[in-house]
C-alpha cells in the first residue's frame, strides 16, 4: 500500500512541471486578503477572500478573486482566475507605456503616464502590483478616487485596456507605422492626428 502511494506521489511530482510549463515565468502578487463572515443558524462562519494579480512581466497581466475557508485555497482560486483573465498591453521599448491613460471603475479613478528611463514605478498599493507584474519599469500612476483595492485594480485595468501602439493605430488607419510616427515627430496638432 505504502509503495503504491509513493509511486503515486512520484507520478504527481513528475506531472506538475509539465502542467506549469507555459506558466513557469508568471509572477504572482497577493494584493489584498480579507476575512469575511457569513451568519448562519449556529453563529458566524468565517472565510477568506483573496485578490491576486499575475503577469509575465512582458506585457501580459491579469487579476482574480478567490474565496475559501482557508487562506491558501483562496489564493489558489484567485491565481487560477487571474491566469484565465490575462490581457495583453503594448509596451514602448519594453519598459513604459505608449501614452497616458485614465481608468475608472465604480468610485475608483486612476491615471497612468509614460515616463522617461530611470523614473521607476511611481505608484502605490494595488496599482503598483499591477504595473510590476505587467513588466513596466518607468511609469507614473495616481489614484484619485476610492482606495478600495478591488476598484483600484479594475480601474487600472481599464486604463491599460485603452493603451494602443503605433502599429495598432497604423493598422486601423491603413497607413505605415513610419507615417504615424513621423506625424507625431513633426508636431502635428492634436485634432489633425485624431482625424486620420
Amino acid at each position: 500500500m505504502a509503495r503504491e502511494q509513493q509511486r503515486g506521489d512520484r507520478r504527481d511530482r513528475r506531472d506538475r512541471p509539465q502542467e506549469e510549463g507555459p506558466d513557469s515565468d508568471i509572477v504572482e502578487k497577493l494584493v489584498h486578503i480579507n476575512r469575511v463572515a457569513a451568519t448562519v443558524k449556529g453563529g458566524r462562519r468565517f472565510s477568506f477572500a483573496a485578490l491576486m494579480v499575475v503577469g509575465d512581466q512582458k506585457g501580459r497581466v491579469g487579476f482574480g478573486h478567490g474565496k475559501a475557508r482557508e487562506v491558501p485555497e483562496a489564493i489558489r482560486k484567485a491565481t487560477e482566475e487571474a491566469k484565465k483573465s490575462m490581457i495583453r498591453v503594448p509596451l514602448r521599448e519594453s519598459r513604459t507605456l505608449h501614452h497616458d491613460g485614465n481608468g475608472r471603475w465604480g468610485a475608483g479613478k486612476v491615471m497612468v503616464r509614460s515616463a522617461p528611463p530611470g523614473t521607476g514605478i511611481i505608484a502605490g498599493g494595488p496599482m503598483r502590483a499591477v504595473l510590476e507584474t505587467l513588466g513596466v519599469q518607468d511609469v507614473v500612476g495616481k489614484s484619485t478616487g476610492s482606495s478600495n483595492p478591488y476598484n483600484m485594480v479594475r480601474a487600472t485595468f481599464e486604463a491599460l485596456k485603452v493603451q494602443s501602439s503605433p502599429r495598432q493605430i497604423a493598422a486601423k488607419r491603413g497607413k505605415k507605422v513610419s507615417d504615424v510616427l513621423s506625424r507625431r515627430a513633426d508636431g502635428a496638432s492634436a485634432p489633425e492626428a485624431v482625424e486620420g
